[in-house]
């Protein structure tokens, strides 16, 4: 037995007819008999008396023909209460997100997201150390990675924006010791260095004019936080290559200026992923929105100010 067959057997009930039920259902009678005769098979008995000129319910069919449509209505509303629920910006958000990410930029993004709907509830995870969906019970995870990998990774997703990186540091550090023009100048500077499961990320990349350079970077200072190494930068202890989504209020306000900015960094790629396609709920949906029209603002408020080059940071399709 099939909803669809219920559908039928409620039209031919109201018609009188199985020939008017199937044109207005539009399908062929043939196909509405069959469904007929599936139904009184399932309940093993006659439902309708058929003559040459008319069809009528038998007593069981009378009986039956109600507790049908209830069903159905029944099965409509469910429909209707799952469609709603699946439009709202309703539920728990589990996310998982850099320590930088969570501190700053997305702390206010869901601060805000949740003044606004106050049906989401959130559980946050902050770590630099990259979540495992299953184990860390989370269902989607904001990653620097490629469209590639992602596939590679067997997860779902949405491209955030790309991400373009900078050479920086605080004005009091470029007044103590000196600006750096190219990468041959780097040598003369310690550099504040990322460390992420015991590997320490001293080779720093630049291009110029078509020109990879590639520079092991003197540091006495690395961390597994990549927050500790903007706070490190502003207060002047060394330099830093930062995303500069991380550093675009720093950039922004002053507390930081870029160096060698003749010289681009590799661009990344920013992702909203997920383990399945079922995890892909309106809350989520909106915190995507949310982030990519947030990063698109600070992408054109540096642009604006010269700070960095659109064509060093394409915007994402």
């Amino acid at each position: 037995m099939k909803i669809a067959d219920l559908q039928v057997l409620l039209k031919v009930a109201e018609l009188q007819s199985i020939t008017a039920a199937a044109k207005q259902l539009d399908m062929s009678s043939s196909a509405a008999s069959v469904s007929l005769k599936r139904i009184e098979q399932s309940l093993g008995t006659q439902l309708f008396v058929r003559t040459t000129r008319q069809i009528r319910l038998t007593p069981e069919g009378e009986r039956y023909l109600p507790l049908c449509q209830q069903a159905l209505d029944l099965l409509q509303q469910g429909q209707v209460l799952i469609h709603e629920e699946q439009q709202s910006i309703s539920g728990e958000v589990r996310i998982a997100v850099s320590s930088e990410m969570g501190r700053n930029l997305m702390r206010v993004l869901l601060n805000n997201v949740m003044d606004k709907h106050s049906e989401v509830t959130l559980r946050l995870q902050a770590s630099d150390s990259r979540a495992d969906f299953y184990r860390d019970g989370v269902d989607v995870a904001l990653r620097a990675l490629t469209k590639e990998a992602a596939q590679d990774l067997n997860l779902y997703g949405f491209k955030i924006c790309n991400i373009a990186h900078v050479l920086c540091a605080s004005p009091e550090y470029i007044k103590k010791h000196g600006e750096p023009s190219s990468p041959e100048d780097l040598v003369n500077h310690n550099a504040l260095l990322y460390k992420l499961y015991e590997v320490v990320h001293d080779g720093w990349e630049f291009y110029n004019d078509n020109q990879k350079y590639k520079v092991k970077m003197n540091s006495d200072r690395a961390v597994n936080d990549g927050d500790i190494v903007r706070r490190w930068c502003i207060d002047g202890t060394e330099i830093a290559k930062k995303s500069a989504i991380d550093v675009a209020q720093d950039l922004l306000s002053g507390r930081l200026q870029r160096l060698m900015a003749d010289y681009t960094v590799p661009l990344t790629e920013m992702w909203l992923v997920l383990p399945s396609r079922q995890l892909i709920t309106p809350a989520v949906r909106l915190i995507r929105d949310e982030l990519k029209l947030t990063i698109n603002e600070l992408r054109a408020q540096l642009i604006a100010k010269g700070t960095i080059d659109a064509q060093e940071w394409p915007e994402s399709p």
